[in-house]
């Protein structure tokens, strides 16, 4: 065999100790794979005395330094799974100027500010590889930067963060509420003591930036997404997913689409939605993961698995460095960033979508028409109406009704419109509920 790969690991926690792990576990037959052993030049880490368990390598090799670790003259490539925006953007732009192959599971940054260490790579001759940094171990980033790039993506819609999907899958299965089942996902492990990032739908923006931009041919950032997070989504919501045959889900959606002067673009966003049962992404519960593709050529397709946790995440990590270590043997670079449709982002008020809105009424003759005026005012067509007593009220009585509304797809800013001015309305409670509806209901 040839001289080893040397690899410098920016990282020792939950994924970084597993890639450790991997890296020991497998070296005979990583080595077979890419036609040299792959030895760790250097960890760098905050803390050298922090316990890291049982990890088979030589304590001297760690370092608080990890400019100098990448720095070295030894190092071949960089992997980094510390996460955040900085020092990370400075650490791996410096790898990729001075050629250094990065791979990253880093989706804030990717997301942030991906453009930078594409156009460094570009600089260095160096790959940019982080399959890592969007479903964990299900394969996906790479068929839709190589597999697919014979054919024309349409859409991608996903089930992105195993943390909000957990939460969701619990309150359907159960009828707790919101909180409940965020308590549940502490308790498991499932939501970290600080859930914002996930149940705000933060990481799931991160993820839909990444997305969109390998789909699309186009630099799109985490500032380009739409975000809605799961904390206002109630057991009554649920409730009333299931009586229309559907279940809600945090999706990120990724289209294609024209804008109001009919040139093309995307659009994507993150938010909660009922999808129906039939719909592929619909029984994908408990942490789980998957994305559906759309392709002109392809036809739909689903990847599926797990989509956190330190080992699948260190499979992704380990996959992109056996790739990244076969080119620099072979003396070539992957396929550079394809940007070249750079396709604008269209504003999420002229996304066409769905609504399904709960309204706590009087219950007296005219309301349904006052609404459905308000509906029409805007150009909002009306799907489905389901009316009835509020809880413990008697119909007739002059109280509070329930009026369930769903909609023909309209532009999200007439929706947003029309929901605006229903609350205005004298017979109108409240608008307790609006959620968008997906996939075909």
């Amino acid at each position: 065999m040839t001289s080893p790969v040397r690899l410098a690991l920016l990282g020792c926690g939950t994924v970084g100790g597993e890639v450790v792990r991997l890296l020991h576990e497998q070296s005979t037959d990583l080595a077979a794979r890419i036609g040299a052993p792959l030895e760790l030049a250097g960890i760098a880490v905050r803390r050298l005395g922090r316990d890291r368990g049982e990890l088979p390598v030589d304590p001297a090799i760690f370092t608080t330094d990890p400019l100098g670790l990448i720095k070295r003259d030894d190092v071949d490539v960089v992997v980094e799974v510390v996460g955040g925006i900085e020092p990370a953007r400075g650490w791996l732009v410096e790898a990729l100027r001075a050629g250094k192959s990065v791979v990253t599971a880093n989706k804030a940054l990717l997301a942030e500010d991906g453009g930078a260490l594409h156009d460094a790579a570009a600089e260095g001759g160096a790959d940019l590889y982080y399959e890592a940094a969007v479903a964990g171990a299900i394969p996906l980033l790479r068929p839709l930067r190589e597999s697919l790039h014979g054919d024309r993506i349409t859409q991608v819609t996903g089930i992105v963060n195993g943390t909000t999907n957990f939460i969701l899958s619990a309150m359907d299965a159960t009828g707790a509420g919101f909180a409940e089942a965020l308590e549940e996902a502490t308790e498991l492990g499932y939501a970290e003591a600080d859930p914002t990032a996930d149940v705000e739908g933060f990481d799931a923006a991160a993820k839909a930036a990444i997305l969109a931009s390998l789909a699309f041919h186009t630099r799109v950032n985490a500032a380009d997404v739409h975000r809605e997070g799961i904390t206002e989504v109630t057991a009554a919501d649920v409730a009333s997913a299931k009586a229309m045959g559907c279940t809600i889900k945090l999706l990120c959606i990724a289209a294609r689409g024209v804008d109001t002067a009919g040139r093309e673009t995307v659009n994507v966003r993150v938010h909660p939605a009922m999808i129906p049962l039939t719909h592929p992404l619909a029984g994908v519960g408990d942490a789980f993961n998957a994305v559906f593709v759309e392709a002109e050529a392809a036809g739909q397709l689903m990847f599926y698995g797990r989509g956190a946790g330190g080992a699948p995440t260190a499979s992704a990590v380990l996959g992109d460095v056996v790739a990244v270590a076969r080119n620099r043997l072979a003396g070539v670079r992957a396929a550079s960033e394809s940007a070249y449709a750079d396709l604008s982002v269209r504003p999420m008020g002229e996304a066409l979508t769905r609504y399904h809105v709960s309204l706590d009424v009087a219950d007296r003759p005219g309301v349904l028409a006052a609404v459905a005026g308000v509906f029409a005012r805007h150009d909002v067509s009306i799907a489905t109406v389901r009316q009835g007593p509020a809880e413990g009220s008697t119909p007739g009585s002059g109280t509070d009704a329930d009026l369930v509304i769903v909609t023909h797809v309209a532009p999200d800013a007439a929706l947003a419109a029309t929901v605006s001015e229903l609350r205005g309305l004298e017979m109108v409670r409240s608008v307790t509920s609006v959620l968008r509806v997906e996939g075909g209901v």
